[in-house]
């Protein structure tokens, strides 16, 4: 065991990724308000939020490495650490969230990661009709159910990532490939240490978290959270900054408005997304008098549909509701 976790970490170390094919857009300077306290427009590794099954971060020697591509396929791929690197690869900035998640959590960053589309891989494999779910399978025996469509959608950057960042995937991010799906919460789709990509159905195949109560297929609901204040903050009377993230994959963010003791709802300043598939910074200013004052955020997407009131619990498919603190003003 710890023979393989040096030489992991040893090859690692010597790994030096190769540039992108296609490198992700320039950041917008809008994106960015730089409020300080609320998160950043990207998520340091350092600080990245981590998920997973395995109780021991599994060691993984890339040159050892296989993917295979199985099941209702016309043609079973395998393919190996070297020829994953010698595909054209893309850069991309996605937000990923944890299903478990709650209402204002944590759980949720933002990267930029560098890989090849599964849908160039899956093509190769070419699925067979009846097919519409991909069940990767990591190392430890991991399991998750992705819709084939989110795979195979030539408008989304489902991605077999080798980077993180502008380096090589930390190992407890799942060195040396994970998965990436943008608009899909992780446990449907963010597999780790990845190995396997078994092409099959719902009907036919159950994954990890589906078994355990959860449903089957995963989307991102549309959130934001408040970042500054802090709930319980302490902060001078007259013009409050409240600043915070908001995020709905694939769908884009259009705008956000903030609450003060269910008075009417405030538009927000809406930083530019990067992507419609990263989360968005907003901010706004409100004057508050001296006292104890009730504050809330909601999100509307880019389809139009503003963020539900409605209270539920992470499972089976995700939180909802309005993020809401109350702080001081004194």
């Amino acid at each position: 065991m710890r023979g393989a976790s040096l030489a992991a970490a040893a090859a690692r170390d010597a790994l030096r990724l190769p540039a992108p094919a296609s490198p992700a857009e320039p950041v917008p300077p809008a994106a960015d308000l730089s409020v300080p306290g609320a998160a950043p427009l990207v998520t340091p590794n350092r600080d990245f939020y981590r998920i997973d099954t395995a109780l021991v971060v599994p060691s993984v020697d890339p040159g050892g490495w296989r993917l295979d591509v199985t099941g209702r396929v016309a043609e079973p791929v395998t393919l190996t650490w070297a020829e994953l690197l010698a595909q054209p690869l893309v850069e991309r900035h996605v937000t990923l969230a944890c299903v478990s998640n709650p209402v204002g959590g944590d759980l949720v960053g933002n990267a930029l990661w560098l890989g090849w589309p599964v849908r160039e891989l899956l093509a190769r494999a070419r699925p067979l009709p009846g097919a519409d779910m991909v069940l990767s399978r990591s190392v430890d025996g991991f399991t998750a159910g992705t819709p084939l469509e989110a795979l195979t959608d030539p408008g989304r950057d489902a991605l077999l990532a080798v980077g993180m960042n502008g380096e090589p995937l930390p190992p407890e991010h799942g060195f040396p490939v994970r998965l990436v799906v943008p608009g899909l919460y992780g446990y449907v789709s963010a597999t780790k240490w990845v190995t396997q990509l078994k092409v099959t159905s719902f009907a036919a195949d159950t994954a990890y978290w589906s078994t355990r109560g959860w449903s089957e297929r995963g989307p991102i609901k549309t959130a934001s959270r408040i970042d500054v204040p802090r709930g319980g903050a302490r902060v001078p009377a007259g013009e409050v900054t409240v600043a915070g993230v908001a995020w709905a994959q694939h769908r884009g963010i259009t705008a956000v408005e903030v609450q003060a003791d269910d008075g009417a709802w405030q538009p927000a300043q809406l930083g530019t997304g990067i992507s419609r598939d990263t989360w968005y910074q907003w901010m706004a200013r409100i004057a508050l008098p001296s006292g104890s004052h009730r504050l809330a955020v909601r999100a509307t997407d880019g389809n139009g549909e503003v963020q539900t009131a409605s209270v539920a619990p992470p499972a089976p498919d995700g939180a909802t509701g309005y993020h809401t603190i109350t702080i001081e003003v004194t």
